[in-house]
């Protein structure tokens, strides 16, 4: 097979450390070849395992005793020539097989994210598929694990390629037309296939409304602890961690900046905020912490906003603002009043739901945590239809419907603009799965990828 590349890479493509196995990964013209110089025997039929005594050329030092696999091209990972050392996982082994492979003429080091990179130039993979393997070595609960095999699996591809597959076929429609004018259409083509094209663009729009399901899967749902000085943040934020996190005091002011904790809550990935507490502030540090507070609820998937039990039913007027359909309000220390006083059936503002706790003496805690539960499978658990996952693909659809937008109000005016408007909306959906113009994105899509993937 002819190779996009006349270099040959090599790296650790398992786990850094101390391991039973270690895998070295070899790609590229010279893979065949510097497995013979490693063992010193014809190497083993493709994609067959075989035992192999590794030396080093430059010394004959024996590096290990190997389990070795070779795989022709384009019938591998990258679709070029491709080696596998199975090697014992101990550090001088690992360092004494990559040093000798750098010794060798015609290889070097992969950087990160180059075997899929040369799997994608190969035709292997497209981006989504390749999105989707970082995904996977990245996932940490069970759901970004599923979601990463369904874009692995070509869910995303599928549904890109076939929106830009109807474009594509309507398009050619609307250039023949312009080539060969059918006087018969008193609307001309552009006017026939407008309403498929509309009814695409609406199945694109529809897909783009799915409140970052894909992404907030894929980053962590965010939930903001938010609220008066002494509202009980921190301590709440240390209940629900499982962990002493932050700082708990009776001094105003204590938290200063927003402390993150990562937590997998029934499979689903969750990013939990404390953040600083709300009032006019007392100096410039606390100026600052006050408005990364607010940009976080901003940025917020559900808030969390604390308020007191021997407040309530007041709530502060620095709270007020953010009681909507993302907040779920919490009356915190009702330890210290009456909880008669405290109940209440009507919910201020568009809150989507309430609940009472005491941190103190562990009352409530475990009626929020099924609240905040149920909140996140709502807003994260998989739909029949593959979710986007990253925001270059949600801009790239929001260029398609622009462009359909725009198609609209230029067919029956001008045919020329309504075929370019098309073109351009194909355009963009290409790019997500990289048919078209990914040049320019191809080094931050791969940069995010292990060395060795």
């Amino acid at each position: 097979m002819t190779s996009l590349h006349d270099d040959t890479i090599f790296a650790l493509s398992s786990g850094a450390g101390v391991a039973g196995v270690a895998v070295v990964r070899l790609s590229g013209p010279n893979a065949f070849p510097a497995l013979e110089v490693l063992t010193g025997k014809k190497n083993p039929e493709p994609r067959y395992a075989a035992l192999r005594l590794l030396t080093d050329p430059e010394n004959g030092a024996r590096l290990d005793q190997a389990l070795v696999l070779a795989f022709k091209g384009p019938a591998s990972f990258t679709g070029e020539d491709v080696v596998e050392l199975h090697l014992h996982g101990g550090r001088a082994v690992v360092a004494g097989v990559l040093d000798a492979l750098a010794r060798m003429d015609g290889l070097r080091p992969a950087e990160a994210g180059e075997y899929s990179r040369r799997a994608f130039e190969h035709g292997k993979l497209d981006l989504t598929e390749a999105e989707g393997l970082n995904d996977l070595i990245h996932a940490h609960t069970a759901a970004q694990r599923e979601q990463a095999l369904r874009q692995m699996d070509g869910a995303l591809r599928d549904l890109y390629e076939d929106w830009r597959a109807r474009l594509v076929g309507h398009l050619a429609h609307l250039e023949a037309d312009i080539d060969f004018p059918d006087e018969d259409l008193p609307e001309g083509v552009a006017g026939a296939v407008r309403p498929n094209i509309l009814l695409l663009r609406e199945e694109i729009a529809q897909h783009l409304v799915d409140g970052r399901r894909g992404e907030a899967l894929r980053e962590g749902y965010r939930i903001v602890i938010m609220g008066e000085p002494n509202a009980g943040k921190s301590t709440l934020m240390n209940t629900l961690a499982r962990s002493d996190v932050a700082i708990v005091s009776d001094e105003a002011g204590t938290t200063r900046d927003a402390i993150e904790v990562q937590l997998d809550l029934g499979g689903f990935p969750v990013r939990l905020i404390d953040t600083a507490g709300v009032r006019e502030s007392q100096g410039a540090i606390e100026e600052e912490g006050i408005r990364r507070a607010l940009k976080r609820a901003e940025e917020a998937d559900l808030r969390l906003v604390l308020v007191r039990a021997d407040d309530w039913p007041v709530i502060p007027a620095s709270m007020e603002k953010w009681l909507d359909e993302k907040a779920m309000l919490v009356i915190t220390q009702t330890d210290r009043t009456d909880m008669f006083h405290v109940k209440h059936d009507k919910l201020p503002g568009r809150v989507s739901d309430i609940a009472y706790v005491s941190a103190k003496e562990s009352h409530g805690l475990d009626d929020l945590f099924d609240r905040i539960k149920s909140h996140v499978r709502e807003a994260m658990a998989p739909r029949e239809a593959p979710s986007l996952t990253r925001v270059r693909h949600r801009r790239a659809l929001e260029d398609a419907v622009g462009h359909l937008m725009r198609f609209d109000g230029n067919a029956g005016f001008d045919a020329v603009l309504a075929a370019e408007d098309v073109r351009m909306a194909a355009r963009s959906l290409g790019s997500i799965t990289g048919r078209v113009g990914v040049e320019d994105v191809l080094d931050v899509i791969f940069f995010d990828f292990c060395i060795g993937k």
